[in-house]
C-alpha cells in the first residue's frame, strides 16, 4: 500500500515538473499540484515525558499542508497503548496534564501498538507527499522528531532532514518584533496532538501575516 502510493506520487511529480533546489521549489508561486516541493508535514506529541531514552509516545497526530498553511488533510490521530506501570513511571506534570486531559484512560483502553501507529501514519503521508521532499513542521518538532526516529523510523526516514519549527519563528519575533509577539494567538493548552497541531498551524499563519507580511 505504502509503496504504491508513494510510485503514485513520484508519477505525478515526474510528469509535472517544478523545477527544485534540494528537493524545494526553485519558481515563485510554484503550482499546488507539485506534490512533494511545498507540502509540510506537521506531527505532535503527546509523550511519558521528554527522555527519548526512557519515555513513550502516547498520542501522535498529522496533518498535512500546502506551503500556504492550508490544509490538504486531516491524518489519524493515534493513542497508542500502554499498561498502568509505564504510565505509573511519569512525573507529577504528566500524570496530572495526560490524566487532565484523558489521555492516560485513553492509552490504557487503547489496542494501537506503536508499530501499527507507525503503518498508519505512513500510509497517510505517503499518499500526500513524496519520499525525502516534505519537511516535518510543529512546535518544538525537534523533540518529536528524536521520538519518531527512535520510535517510527520508517517515518523519520521517509520525510526530508529540514524541519519547520514555529518556536523558532516565535522566539525571533519576540526579540525583533515585540508588539506582534505579544498579539500572537494565545494556546489552549489542550495538551492533546490534533488540537495543537492546528494551533501551532494558526500560529505560522499569524506570524506569516504580521511578522514576515506574507498573505
Amino acid at each position: 500500500m505504502i509503496r504504491s502510493m508513494a510510485n503514485k506520487m513520484k508519477f505525478l511529480v515526474k510528469n509535472n515538473p517544478t523545477p527544485t533546489v534540494n528537493g524545494y521549489s526553485s519558481v515563485k508561486n510554484a503550482p499546488h499540484f507539485d506534490l512533494g516541493v511545498n507540502r509540510v508535514v506537521w506531527v505532535d506529541m503527546e509523550m511519558t515525558g521528554l527522555d527519548v531514552a526512557t519515555d513513550k509516545i502516547m498520542e501522535v497526530a498529522c496533518i498535512i499542508t500546502d506551503g500556504d498553511l492550508n490544509i490538504i488533510a486531516e491524518g489519524p490521530d493515534l493513542i497508542i497503548h500502554h499498561p498502568q506501570n509505564i504510565l505509573d513511571k511519569m512525573n507529577e506534570w504528566c500524570k496530572t496534564h495526560h490524566s487532565k486531559s484523558g489521555l492516560s484512560e485513553a492509552c490504557l483502553k487503547s489496542k494501537i501498538s506503536v508499530e501499527e501507529a507507525q503503518d498508519k501514519l505512513m500510509d497517510f503521508v505517503a499518499e500526500y507527499v513524496t519520499e525525502k521532499v516534505s519537511p516535518l513542521a510543529g512546535n518544538s518538532v525537534y523533540m518529536d522528531r528524536l521520538f519518531l526516529r527512535k520510535y517510527m523510523p520508517r517515518l523519520h526516514e521517509y520525510l526530508h532532514y529540514r524541519i519547520i519549527d514555529v518556536s523558532t519563528v516565535k522566539e525571533l519575533c519576540r526579540r525583533w518584533n515585540p508588539d506582534v509577539y505579544k498579539e500572537a494567538p494565545k494556546k489552549a493548552f489542550s495538551h492533546r496532538a490534533l488540537s495543537d497541531i492546528k494551533e501551532s498551524i494558526e500560529e505560522l499563519k499569524y506570524y506569516k501575516s504580521r511578522f514576515f507580511k506574507i498573505g
